[in-house]
């Protein structure tokens, strides 16, 4: 497939870098010839060195041969009339990262589709969505909703108060009574496992489980997390993350963010209803103690230093915060999360990639996500013809191993299927698999 990206800055080239990783064809397009250099030297991309909304650029991208243009420079102009002028010159599909939130509304998005541009992202608006489900389920480190969560993905911690320790998985299904779920992946240390029966779980392992919403209350007392009502939240940072999380959160909870810079604390002020501003210094631990920080039920550090972040949230982890949420710039981190204290981290750039990869897939791909630290991928795909995936048992259809089912949507009814369970046509099929495992399951579903 023919990917052109617009912009080499932190998304685009994680995108291409991710991309290139599936053999995918990539021209990546910058005007700093400084980021094209480094694009060359650790990336298999092509490169062009102009400006992508000039015609003449996109020109030279051969557009009429893209399976899809994706603008993510930081100038949400600039991708807005790249995407357009794309369209118009042959690409097949057009994505524009934008920042502007009024762009996501019903309207303008039929409107920017009108004008050539297929996909609106907004990795401000996506992260501090993610935000927001982690605290509602705030006694899991992930938590990934499929089709308005009529099928769970969540991820928890397994430490000295989980009765399962020492079990193995097929222990583990004969006592879970009254509820159905299957544990699809663990991260053990840096290693992602798939469990099968005899995988035994142990202290310090990271569980990621499927199951229906209506069973995610008995699923987390089964593997022993308490579950705690989040009321009181702590934010710290002036970003535009920042921002976006605390208008997300202000109505939902008690709010407090603690902002250094005095001029854009006047502007939160202004534009924040119900949220309480403070302006200090968020990275002082004294100040966050004084403004009542072992009173809070969740911390959430959102300011453009990562190790500020990382730091701060390992201290409200000490003074007994439930719930901490670290943003970090740097996707390596995002592995550490779970091996040093911090309940979740973040990255703007994975949860944008994470929206924008389900293009790039084989198959009628409906939702992709990542789980933070695991090397591997859940896929939801839709079941949009008839073929041979109808006409034999799951056991029959020759998955590859180092793949699982982690459930199945049929209308308005979902469940973890058997061996013996059949698909049916208009099946929303949620698969996790492993790097090695990917293009086999798409050619499964393709």
């Amino acid at each position: 497939m023919k990917i052109v990206i617009a912009g080499a800055g932190a998304i685009g080239f994680n995108l291409a870098e991710l991309m290139a990783r599936e053999n995918q064809d990539i021209i990546l397009i910058d005007q700093s010839e400084e980021v094209l250099i480094r694009a060359d030297d650790k990336l298999d991309v092509l490169t062009i060195h102009g400006d992508a909304a000039s015609v003449k650029t996109l020109h030279q991208a051969e557009l009429g041969k893209a399976r899809l243009f994706i603008a993510v420079t930081t100038s949400e102009n600039t991708n807005l009339l790249a995407a357009i002028l794309a369209k118009q010159l042959g690409a097949s599909k057009t994505i524009a990262r934008i920042s502007n939130v009024e762009h996501l509304s019903p309207a303008n998005r039929k409107m920017f589709e009108s004008l050539g541009v297929d996909e609106l992202i907004s990795p401000g608006t996506l992260a501090a969505e993610e935000i927001d489900r982690l605290l509602k389920r705030a006694s899991t480190t992930d938590l990934f909703e499929f089709e308005d969560g009529m099928l769970s993905i969540v991820g928890f911690t397994l430490d000295s108060t989980c009765p399962l320790i020492n079990t193995s998985i097929s222990e583990i299904d004969k006592l879970a009574k009254g509820f159905t779920f299957r544990g699809i992946a663990l991260l053990r240390e840096h290693e992602t496992i798939i469990p099968h029966g005899t995988t035994v779980l142990q202290k310090g392992d990271h569980l990621y489980i499927s199951t229906q919403n209506e069973f995610l209350e008995q699923a987390t007392k089964f593997v022993g997390k308490q579950l705690k009502a989040i009321k009181e939240v702590m934010i710290i940072g002036g970003t535009s993350l920042a921002f976006k999380t605390a208008r997300q959160l202000e109505y939902q909870y008690n709010v407090k963010i603690v902002i250094e810079n005095e001029e854009v604390g006047k502007g939160f002020v202004a534009d924040l209803d119900n949220v309480t501003v403070i302006h200090a210094d968020p990275s002082d631990i004294d100040t966050l103690k004084e403004e009542g920080l072992e009173y809070m039920d969740a911390f959430i550090a959102l300011t453009p230093n990562s190790e500020i972040n990382i730091i701060t949230s390992l201290l409200a982890e000490e003074f007994g915060v439930y719930k901490t949420i670290a943003l970090v710039e740097n996707v390596d981190y995002v592995h550490i999360s779970q091996n040093i204290g911090i309940d979740t981290m973040i990255n703007k750039k994975l949860i944008a990639a994470n929206n924008i990869f389900r293009y790039v897939r084989k198959g009628k791909v409906e939702a992709i996500a990542s789980l933070h630290g695991v090397e591997a991928e859940v896929i939801e795909f839709e079941i949009h013809k008839r073929n041979r995936l109808l006409n034999h048992p799951i056991r029959e259809l020759r998955f590859p191993k180092r793949s699982i089912i982690a459930g199945i949507i049929r209308g308005s009814q979902s469940f973890v299927p058997t061996g013996d369970s059949f698909f049916e046509i208009q099946d929303k099929v949620i698969i996790l698999a492993l790097p090695d495992a990917i293009k086999q399951v798409e050619e499964i579903f393709k």
